[in-house]
């Protein structure tokens, strides 16, 4: 009877066990498992790699390469398999195998380092995108998703930087054609006080000995716009006080494509860009026109021309070895051509006029022309020497040529004096608008000059790590040399019913006749230290510049020799320290300490000294799903800022240099973005950005200036064109094929000229909110849509400026409407 009970027990057991964990079946064939290690071509391990196996009949799995670069994948069922290993900064690769039944597989993967991803390091300002937010210092990359959000009329890098707090863009013409951008309290007066780079390489006109950027690459045709402040960016100089920009041009695409922008709007406007690029094995290669042309929306009296054309030529070509390559090796060059006519002038208007008929011209600047011509040639040779050393090394040279006639005086005042006080020169007002003049009593000046750039850098990256830190140090050699040459002079006309006559013609070089010249030696070094939560990134630039002045006679158009020779030699060390804590995964905390300097420019004298600074920044960083939002506060104090007159400035255009001691600068910047569909049971997105600074610049001592923005300052005067407030607001719709994007920038009324207490009404700008709204639709996947959109939705009326001379408004309201296209194989 026992063994009865024993015998149906263990029946029992047997069947609920069976249930449980079924038997394998003698034909199920065992599973099988794989290890084995990721390493680099050195064989260095590489931790954190993830692997992913799949099978055609559905079955994946994934692991992560643990600290020693190993991995031990079991329970995988006999079939054929991909297994494919992904690292950031690394060639992803992809390996067949087949399994039998009860194999066990021991692979070595081997990862080579992504070629691209180390020269994008290395050319651009923010580096590897990936590591982006953990930058010791205030920096923003716009993309090209970021550019298209929406159509930006004639290209103006303005609208596109009102993105970016901390970025000043002092508006001039309306169109953005010599755009007037400034950082943190710095000048804005065409863009020289700021490191301007296309492709990592300096792309202004002359950076040590004119910095004025009468040229400024066409943004319309570039992949993206970074933008860095703070302590990191002393790597790139020579101007080292508000940030560098650096604008990123149409990669050459890895497979055959066709892009481009077709558009009509008002006032004439036409637009075209195009671009088409392919590579193979072992090339690549692009080419890229950007043609605008518009006629204006100012009306000049008695009629006559106020638009432009600009035609713009770029073409890259890339000779590369296999990417896989241990020592991967890419030479590419590029070379591209802008030219650039406008009816452009310096004349703005009365008070009176302006509140009359803003869009007014006098007839006075009907002869007023712009004429540029910009050639670029680079070269860029990038060697992957190892996993952890890798050399780049660029040469270019860049020449520029313009010749700008345009009105300067009626009698003897010029024409920034006439408009400050009209009822004073209410005979020379009467002349601008069109009555009749005595003879010679206007004159036009040719400002002809010619620039040229050129130069060779080299940079050194080296990556290496012990324990739980990581280093990439950078050691970069730059030698630069450029040149303004001067060669002016004056014609004199008499306005006769509203027409001007040349009277009297000047003889070339009688007005200005002068060569400056500049010859730079830059060292630095950086690290950037990791080392668990926190990032450290040391760096320390050394420049040795020699600048000089030749001043030929008037008289003397050959330039048989000069009267007067300037020389100026200085060398400089300019340490920073920036600091980021990551004090969880999705708050951190930025810092950061640097010199600011600026080199004085051919224009100085003896008593002119370099432009130098301490300048302080801290802040934090917020990163939560699709939340992003950053706060940081800056303080910059200034031993000594340094004002150069020049025409585009209120001045008399001699490029003298004028010290103006002490200021402090401080201020705070946010910015904000999310997309409220996480927050809300929306079937569509719904992403808005914000972008706000706040800024305040004061003299910390008192001085009798020539040069006219500042004029007799007391202390705590507050420098001139520096809005204390900006706000821009952006918020888009998107569903199925349909998108709509509105935006709104808002600047506050700000002084001209510096001063303090109550803004005096013929001495500030206007307070404005400029609204514009963008509708697109898609056409097709790979990106052909069409694209309706409006520039300033209101209408807004304002004073945008008052200077050079007089009062100028901001674009009217712009409509433009066209197709975008995209054919990819």
């Amino acid at each position: 009877m026992n063994d009865y009970l024993r015998r149906r027990s263990s029946l029992a057991f047997l069947i609920v066990f069976s249930t449980i964990v079924p038997l394998r079946s003698s034909g199920e064939k065992p599973e099988c498992s794989i290890s084995g290690i990721v390493q680099s071509p050195e064989g260095s391990p590489l931790p954190g790699t993830e692997l992913t196996l799949a099978s055609r009949s559905g079955f994946e799995t994934s692991i992560t390469a643990d600290a020693v670069g190993q991995f031990d994948l079991r329970g995988v069922p006999p079939g054929d398999y991909e297994i494919r290993a992904v690292n950031p900064g690394h060639l992803t690769v992809v390996q067949t195998l087949s399994l039998t039944g009860g194999e066990s597989r021991e692979l070595q993967v081997i990862l080579s380092p992504d070629p691209g991803l180390r020269l994008q390091e290395r050319v651009m300002v923010v580096g590897d995108l990936r590591t982006a937010d953990s930058i010791p210092g205030s920096a923003r990359y716009l993309d090209s998703t970021a550019l298209n959000q929406q159509f930006v009329a004639f290209g103006d890098i303005g609208r596109q930087l009102q993105k970016v707090p901390g970025v000043y863009v002092q508006e001039e013409e309306g169109f953005g054609l010599r755009p007037n951008i400034g950082m943190r309290g710095t000048g804005t007066d065409r863009s020289s006080n700021i490191t301007l780079m296309e492709d990592g390489i300096l792309i202004a006109p002359a950076p040590y000995a004119a910095p004025a950027a009468y040229y400024f690459p066409v943004t319309a045709r570039m992949s993206g716009i970074e933008v860095r402040k703070g302590s990191s960016q002393i790597k790139y100089g020579p101007r080292t006080h508000g940030g560098a920009l650096n604008l990123i041009s149409a990669p050459i695409p890895d497979r055959f494509e066709t892009r481009g922008d077709v558009v009509l709007g008002s006032f004439g406007t036409r637009n075209l860009l195009v671009g088409a690029g392919d590579s193979g094995t072992h090339f690549g290669w692009l080419g890229q026109t950007y043609q605008i042309q518009s006629s204006g929306f100012k009306e000049l009296d008695g009629g006559g021309p106020s638009g432009f054309t600009v035609h713009d030529y770029l073409f890259k070509f890339r000779l590369n070895t296999a990417a896989e390559n241990r020592r991967y090796q890419q030479l590419q060059v590029k070379v591209g051509r802008t030219r650039q006519d406008a009816d452009e002038t310096y004349l703005g208007l009365s008070e009176e006029d302006f509140r009359e008929t803003p869009s007014r011209r006098y007839a006075a600047s009907q002869l007023d022309h712009f004429r540029s011509d910009f050639r670029q040639f680079q070269a860029q040779h990038f060697i992957l020497l190892s996993e952890r050393l890798d050399l780049t090394t660029s040469v270019y040279r860049h020449t520029f040529g313009r010749n700008w006639y345009k009105l300067g005086n009626v009698g003897t005042p010029g024409i920034g004096e006439i408009l400050r006080d009209p009822e004073f020169h209410s005979t020379e007002l009467s002349v601008l608008r069109g009555s009749d003049s005595d003879i010679d009593a206007l004159g036009v000046r040719a400002n002809n000059r010619h620039y040229y750039s050129q130069g060779v850098q080299t940079l050194l990256g080296l990556r290496s790590g012990v324990g739980r830190s990581a280093h990439q140090i950078e050691i970069g050699f730059r030698y630069h040399e450029d040149q303004e040459d001067r060669f002016q002079h004056d014609d004199f006309y008499q306005m006769l019913g509203g027409r001007m006559l040349l009277t009297r013609a000047g003889t070339p070089g009688s007005e200005s006749n002068r060569v400056h010249d500049a010859a730079a030696y830059a060292f630095f070094v950086q690290d950037r230290l990791d080392w668990r939560r926190w990032t450290f990134v040391p760096g320390l630039r050394y420049e040795r510049i020699r600048l000089d002045r030749s001043d030929y006679a008037k008289t003397d158009t050959t330039r048989t020799g000069p009267t007067t020779v300037r020389t100026n030699e200085l060398q400089v060390v300019i340490p920073g320290l920036g600091v980021n804590c990551q004090l969880s995964s999705n708050v951190s905390f930025l810092g950061g300490v640097h010199r600011g300097f600026a080199p004085p420019g051919p224009g100085s004298t003896d008593q002119t000294e370099a432009e130098s600074s301490i300048n302080y920044e801290w802040g934090t960083r917020v990163d939560v799903k699709k939340l992003r939002s950053e706060l940081v506060f800056f303080f910059n104090r200034y031993s000594n800022l340094l004002g150069r007159d020049t025409l585009s400035g209120g001045g008399q255009g001699t490029g003298d240099l004028f010290n103006g001691g002490r200021v402090n600068t401080r201020g705070f910047e946010a910015s904000l973005e999310y997309d409220l569909r996480e927050a809300l049971p929306f079937h569509f997105a719904l992403p808005v950005r914000m972008a706000y600074t706040a800024s305040q610049a004061k003299f910390q001592n008192s001085f009798v200036s020539e040069f006219e923005p500042w004029g007799a300052v007391t202390k705590g005067d507050r420098l001139p064109y520096l809005p204390p407030h900006q706000l821009y607001l952006g918020v888009g719709f998107a569903r199925s094929r349909w998108r709509i994007d509105w935006e709104s920038s808002y600047v506050a009324r700000m002084r001209t000229h510096a001063g303090q207490g109550p803004l005096a009404p013929f001495e500030s700008t206007d307070s404005h909110i400029v609204q514009n709204l963008t509708t697109e639709y898609r056409l097709t996947e790979e990106g052909t849509r069409l694209f309706f959109t409006i520039e300033n939705l209101t209408d807004s009326t304002y004073i945008a400026a008052r200077h050079p001379a007089g009062l100028r408004p901001g674009l009217p309201r712009t409509f433009m409407a066209g197709i975008r296209f995209a054919v990819v194989r």
